[in-house]
């Protein structure tokens, strides 16, 4: 995929894996969410743009942000959405084939159910999105999805929007053929990688393949 085709949102919260920045590809246009603006910096990334409230970043660090030439996006701390999600949806606005989230794995839990969730968004559909959650991969799943991994690697696969119909899975050792994953059903966690690759498809609505990484 080329370069012009994936934006990197890098979320703000707690910082995300070192690792992350690895799946990077050079060059990418990177927006950064309030704090995820000094978390790119550390990651080496060249931020395009900076969205937010900026009440977590460090004002100094926009401050040389923006002197250096980031476009920077002030929002009311009293929003509507936060500041991931107006990240995303500048992200989305560049019109990529594919968004790259990093975030942390921890932090406040209502954020990380939020953002997990907020990746399914309608809003998001025309879009390949993928995220790293700290060292785990998030990978949303509309029609059809070939996902790399390794033998014994476990992942989860959750209806996101509500059903997810027509379920079908290759290369995982517990197969499923044709069904209905329900929300808040724990019918698809902790599937296994059979061989180097799965493929997931979907009928009808979104599901959430989730791979934990050293997580069991």
């Amino acid at each position: 995929m080329s370069v012009e085709m994936v934006v990197v949102v890098v979320a703000g919260g707690d910082a995300p894996a070192p690792s992350a920045a690895l799946a990077v590809p050079l060059g990418a246009p990177v927006v950064a969410a309030d704090k995820g603006l000094e978390h790119a910096l550390a990651l080496g990334l060249e931020v395009t743009v900076a969205v937010g409230d900026f009440d977590s970043a460090a004002p100094e660090a926009v401050e040389v942000a923006e002197a250096a030439g980031v476009r920077i996006e002030r929002h009311p701390h009293e929003k509507d959405a936060t500041d991931l999600e107006l990240a995303l949806d500048v992200a989305a606005a560049r019109s990529p084939g594919r968004i790259l989230v990093l975030a942390s794995g921890g932090g406040r839990l209502d954020h990380l159910l939020s953002a997990a969730l907020l990746l399914a968004s309608d809003r998001y559909a025309s879009r390949q999105v993928d995220a790293f959650f700290g060292e785990a991969r998030v990978h949303v799943v509309r029609g059809e999805r070939v996902l790399g991994g390794a033998p014994g690697e476990i992942l989860t696969l959750l209806a996101a929007t509500g059903q997810a119909k027509g379920v079908r899975t290759e290369g995982l050792v517990y197969p499923l053929r044709g069904e209905t994953l329900e929300p808040g059903s724990s019918r698809g966690v902790s599937n296994v990688f059979a061989d180097t690759t799965a493929r997931i498809s979907v009928e009808r609505g979104v599901v959430l393949a989730i791979r934990p990484g050293s997580a069991t």
